[in-house]
């Protein structure tokens, strides 16, 4: 990752510093030469005086009148300052301005360009490039200063210029593709899928160019777009760039090939074809429109006309800017100049020439043309809305002009668009929903569909359904509590009537909806088309008649109907069964909702037909809902809807059950008895009615108001209960804290290759609950090396970026790493030391105190499988050491001898029985001493070594092995007389070793640590964050997550960091200053992280901040520590950069072989692995 820093100048007076990035916006032009001043600076003060000098009138001349923000005070800190340089460096001048700024540029010429020439392949690009820039802007200053003193120019300088005019040329500044032609030798141009891309899109063949327009070698069809449709050159360059990789991903992801040739895919070029233009057939579809895409009849030319279309598309899209969040006028754009493309591939049979499109082929002419009206229509309506305080129905944000291309109103536009369209018409006055005769005048369009208008009434209308459910629900239960009994069975058929009253007092809620409906959007009236008025006006007819409807029928089927009622029963008749017609009615009635249950059961059904354009079918839907281009066919699966209807179900059976028995029916019998009996009649002899309707309303207001607020509560407990049951299948928070760490960590191998690495033979089609019961996470058994290998991969790089942000320090890091080399002498997985201290001190304790264990030690120490290892690992790794050391004949024999006895006696199961393990804490500390003379490796210690092994030898000999095995081990070493003395020869030992490698010395350091280390797993490592991390990490492996795919099939992203006057990075000015309460920010920042701070001190090599503060080059370090701590954007883009390392470690894994695994850290350096991630992270 390159760090990101500000390029700044060594002040001389208060202001100093000036940052060749962060500049006013209207000065960014200057930026390049105040990079150039800073970096000749050191060599040339005058030249770089004199570029800032240069860099000042080109600032004056971009903004004379310093009205930009923050312009005056750079003018007038650089104009201080250029004062002061003036003064130093005309001390030591020799020549003038004119001949000093010649000379200089003929030598950054000799000295930098001809070097990096002479150097060939091996210059690196980015340098070249930069050198040639450099060269540039000192030629620009060397010319504004010979204007002064009217110097010539001599032949070899201009010479040099117009060679370094030419090959900068040569050099395109690129983002990831270096399409230039000193790019081709670059290693991503060399993948097939890239090149085959590139020669698609450089098929020219029968495009009409302009006659006199002279095109490059590598022109190809964007190169063409961009001349005939006016696009900038810039937007061509980036689109093509984007147009490269898109097929080229979808080539490498879906029909990849081991060795494929550098040709283009066709099924690919019509994947992302479809991709681009789904939403613009739709939109073609929608308004009844033909698509502009026609591909023509001859083959050969079918991928060419693609690749047209999709290069327009791209190109305008690039080039739209806020229109971007418009897509439908961007349907509309891209409707109108791919119809005007296709005209000019075809021959005008009248003229027998090509037909130019109507915006004219000038530069710049689509930004000019087709993107500045429109911008400046929401230009304007944003000015209306005076920084969001205006009413919402006084101006139009972008999806309100965006709704105007929903209808087939909008070619009323024409193409190209007519300026006096009523689309552009903007009033400068506000009040015109008030005054109709000003919004005819300015034909303002305003609203279309919705106009919000705040209200207190959209807590009713924006939850309608909850509320007429709720009321639905209080009116049944109030009648069944009133009218019924707990019997079903005593139920009459009068009491079921007046339970079926429910759907009177549904249909009047919809007529208050309907009602509502227009109220909220009568200020929309102006702008609604005819069919959206009188949907609203059916709306409130209908229901009007529904509730009319339904209260006769019903009063009926009384015995002794009002006036109208009898007069309508009349009409039909007294032998009519009029609870038979109120039943037809109701049931009448409910079919729409009946057909509305139908496709919630049936989504797809819905969804099918909302996709369709024929009348009848939009006719249902434009009744249901207002008939919108978005939002169509949005629905859920069947599977999640029936997950998402049974938890409500609950939940409301609940609800009601608990309101029916608790909250209604015992208000029912109180109620009853409060009505007739009590006298109230006493108290308020003239009140008698409206006392005892008081009364009930006191007594059921607050039961009313608890029943409606309380599925609060219930849902609360309803989610807890369900989002438990659902987070412990799917394992989530499987670990929360490092001990439940410490006991899963056998685990993770398995987890990490079953989800993370990609394997063909992994069942896919197991998803969901399926999924949830048949994952089962094992341990990676002991033998397979190369599962462990790629998990030692994963989990170092993890705990290495612990140690770069200061989280743990180098002995918290030491403890946590998995050894990158695998030690296939071993046969078993070695794991983190953290998991393994202490062990083998309380291994040796437990065998010191053997005659307390007897023969149950060795299944005591297996019990733990932590210490089973250790106690193995550091056996093995003593035996490879110690074999290794010793050279000499006959002490291999002993050696080999002692070893021998032990492993036999260990596989029979009989070491406790023949070792007097009472001498194991004396070898013990040997052994270490031993260690850490091996650390030190140094030829002075060369004789306490000889005498270290000698009492090593004694101990064993005369203190642990039992009288049969001494006399053998005797016998061996005095079978010669020059052998009295073992490990006293030069050959006999082989100490210090020489040019020890890598993995001799990660062997030593972490078999120290295993013999050491005391600290408890528990505070390993001790940082909160650097905990919470591992945690986290650890229990996502266990999840239900997607298999991981291989590289090339995965897809490609980018990620974009939005930047706005955020702090980049943190002066060491700005740390130091006291605040108000006299603490400065980095004392502060030292306070809220002091473990961090001392890990930063530890890395540094600093052992306090006095010592830290003395340095000048650790002020970068400082700054950095501080800024990862702070919302600057150097901490956003270290997280962004954590991409580009997952993206090398996932293609190292996924195309590394079994030797490449086994081996170090350094295998991850190949070049392939960052081929790979460019092609997939930008």
């Amino acid at each position: 990752m390159q760090r990101i820093l500000r390029s700044h100048t060594a002040g001389i007076i208060g202001l100093g510093i000036f940052d060749s990035e962060v500049l006013p916006s209207s000065l960014v032009e200057i930026a390049p030469i105040l990079r150039v001043a800073n970096e000749v600076e050191e060599y040339n003060p005058r030249v770089a005086y004199l570029c800032r000098f240069y860099a000042f009138e080109k600032a004056h001349q971009l903004d004379p009148s310093s009205s930009g923000r923050g312009v005056r005070q750079f003018k007038t800190a650089l104009l201080q300052r250029l004062e002061k340089e003036n003064e130093l460096t005309l001390e030591g001048r020799v020549k003038s301005d004119a001949r000093e700024m010649q000379s200089f540029y003929q030598h950054y010429y000799k000295k930098y360009i001809q070097e990096l020439q002479n150097a060939g392949e091996k210059a690196d690009r980015e340098s070249i490039s930069k050198a040639y820039q450099t060269a540039n802007i000192i030629f620009e200053v060397l010319k504004a200063v010979n204007m002064t003193p009217a110097v010539e120019l001599n032949c070899e300088i201009l010479e040099t210029q117009d060679e370094v005019v030419q090959t900068k040329k040569m050099f395109v500044p690129y983002n990831i593709l270096p399409l230039d032609p000193n790019g081709a030798n670059q290693a991503i141009m060399q993948f097939p899928e890239i090149q085959g891309a590139i020669y698609s899109l450089r098929n020219i063949r029968g495009l009409p160019w302009p006659k006199d327009y002279k095109k490059n070698t590598d022109a190809d069809i964007l190169d063409w777009l961009g001349l005939m449709f006016g696009f900038q050159e810039d937007n061509v360059a980036n689109q093509r760039e984007h147009l490269i990789l898109l097929l080229a991903n979808v080539h490498i992801r879906k029909f990849w090939k081991p060795s494929q040739q550098p040709k283009l895919d066709e099924r690919a070029l019509t994947q992302v074809m479809k991709k681009l233009f789904k939403n613009y057939k739709m939109w073609c579809k929608y308004l009844g429109r033909k698509s502009s895409l026609w591909l023509p009849t001859v083959e050969q030319k079918v991928q060419q006309r693609k690749l047209l279309y999709m290069g327009l598309y791209l190109l305008i899209w690039g080039e739209a800017a806020n229109l971007r969040l418009m897509p439908e006028c961007l349907c509309y754009i891209y409707h109108h100049m791919a119809f005007e493309l296709f005209h000019m591939l075809s021959i005008d049979p009248m003229t027998g020439e090509n037909v130019m499109q109507a915006n004219g082929c000038e530069k710049e002419a689509f930004l000019r043309k087709v993107v500045a009206p429109i911008y400046d229509v929401i230009a304007k309506e944003a000015k209306r809305s005076k920084g969001g305080i205006s009413k919402n129905s006084e101006w139009r944000n972008y999806d309100d002009l965006n709704e105007y291309f929903w209808s087939a109103d909008c070619f009323q536009l024409g193409w190209p668009m007519r300026a006096d369209a009523d689309f552009f018409c903007v009033p400068d006055k506000l009040d015109f929903y008030n005054d109709h005769e000003l919004a005819n005048r300015y034909r303002w369009i305003g609203k279309v569909n919705f106009v919000e208008i705040r209200s207190f009434w959209h807590i009713f209308r924006s939850f309608d359904r909850m509320w007429s459910f709720f009321i639905l629900c209080l009116h049944v239960m109030i009648v069944v509590a009133w009218n019924g009994s707990d019997d079903p069975s005593s139920v009459s058929y009068g009491d079921a009537l007046r339970v079926l009253t429910v759907f009177i007092t549904a249909a009047i809620l919809n007529l208050g909806q309907a009602v509502l409906d227009i109220i909220l959007c009568w200020k929309a009236k102006q702008n609604m088309s005819l069919y959206v008025k009188l949907r609203y006006i059916l709306k409130v007819v209908s229901a009007a008649a529904w509730v009319f409807v339904l209260s006769v029928t019903y009063a009926c089927t009384w015995d002794n109907p009002p006036g109208f009622a009898q007069t309508i029963r009349s009409w039909i008749g007294d032998d009519a069964s009029f609870p038979s017609l109120f039943i037809l009615a109701f049931v009448i009635y409910l079919s729409p909702n009946m057909l509305a249950a139908v496709f919630f059961l049936f989504p797809s059904a819905y969804q099918f037909l909302e996709r369709l354009n024929y009348r009848i079918v939009m006719l249902m839907i434009w009744w249901s809902q207002p008939c919108l281009y978005i939002g169509r066919a949005m629905h859920e699966s069947a599977f999640s809807r029936f997950k998402y209807t049974m938890f409500w179900a609950l939940v409301i059976v609940t609800k009601l059950g608990f309101s029916y028995y608790i909250e209604i029916k015992p208000l029912v019998g109180p109620t009853k008895a409060l009505i007739p009996t009590f006298p109230w009649h006493k108290f308020f002899p003239h009140a008698q009615n409206n006392i005892r309707i008081g009364a009930c309303v006191a007594l059921w207001t607050p039961i009313t108001l608890v029943y409606f607020m309380d599925t609060q509560i219930w849902y609360a407990l309803f989610s807890t209960l369900f989002g438990g049951i659902y987070g412990a299948y799917q394992r989530i928070g499987e670990i929360r804290t490092l001990e439940m760490l410490r006991s899963r960590f056998h685990l993770l191998p398995g987890a990490f290759n079953a989800n993370l690495f990609p394997d063909e033979k992994n069942d896919s089609s197991k998803r969901g609950i399926k999924a949830i019961f048949s994952r089962r996470i094992t341990k990676v058994p002991s033998n397979k090396g190369k599962e462990a290998a790629r998990f030692a991969k994963l989990w170092n790089p993890i705990i290495t970026s612990f140690r770069e942000e200061d989280l743990i320090s180098n002995r918290e890091m030491d403890l946590l790493l998995v050894p990158y080399r695998v030690d296939r002498e071993l046969g078993f997985m070695q794991w983190p030391p953290f998991l393994l201290a202490n062990k083998i001190q309380t291994a040796v304790s437990m065998a010191m105190d053997s005659s307390v264990y007897g023969s149950d030690l060795r299944e005591r120490i297996e019990a733990d499988s932590y210490m089973s290892c250790a106690v193995r690992e550091c056996y093995a790794s003593l035996k490879s050491i110690i074999k290794h050391l010793i050279q000499g004949e006959h002490e291999k024999q002993v050696v080999d001898f002692i070893f021998a006895e032990i492993d036999s006696h260990a596989e029979a199961g009989t070491l406790i029985s023949e070792f007097r393990m009472s001498a194991l804490a004396h070898l013990y500390r040997q052994f270490v001493m031993l260690i850490e003379y091996l650390m030190e490796n140094n030829k002075n210690d060369r004789d306490q070594v000889v005498i270290l092994f000698q009492d090593m030898l004694e101990v064993v000999t005369r203190d642990l092995m039992m009288a049969d095995e001494l006399d053998h081990i005797v016998s061996l070493v005095h079978s010669d007389l020059d052998i009295r003395q073992p490990f006293t020869s030069e050959v006999a030992l082989r100490f210090p070793v020489v040019q020890p490698t890598e993995a001799w010395r990660e062997k030593i350091e972490r078999l120290y640590l295993l013999l050491t280390t005391k600290e408890s797993a528990m505070d390993v490592p001790s940082n909160l964050e650097a905990r919470r991390r591992i945690s986290f990490f650890s229990s996502s492996l266990f999840m239900d997550i997607p298999k991981a795919p291989n590289v090339h099939s995965m897809l490609s992203f980018s990620v974009l960091t939005p930047h706005y006057r955020e702090e980049v990075l943190f002066h060491l000015h700005d740390l130091e200053a006291p605040n108000e309460d006299g603490a400065s920010l980095l004392s502060y920042l030292q306070q809220m992280f002091p473990d961090e701070w001392k890990n930063f001190l530890e890395r540094i090599g600093c052992a306090s901040d006095e010592e830290l503060r003395e340095s000048e080059e650790l002020e970068e370090e400082l700054r950095l520590w501080a800024s990862y701590r702070g919302p600057t954007l150097t901490r956003t883009v270290r997280g962004m950069m954590y991409y580009k390392k997952a993206l090398e470690l996932q293609a190292f894994l996924d195309m590394s072989r079994d030797e490449d695994l086994m081996k170090g850290n350094e295998a991850m350096e190949s070049s392939y692995t960052d081929n790979s991630r460019h092609r997939k992270f930008r």
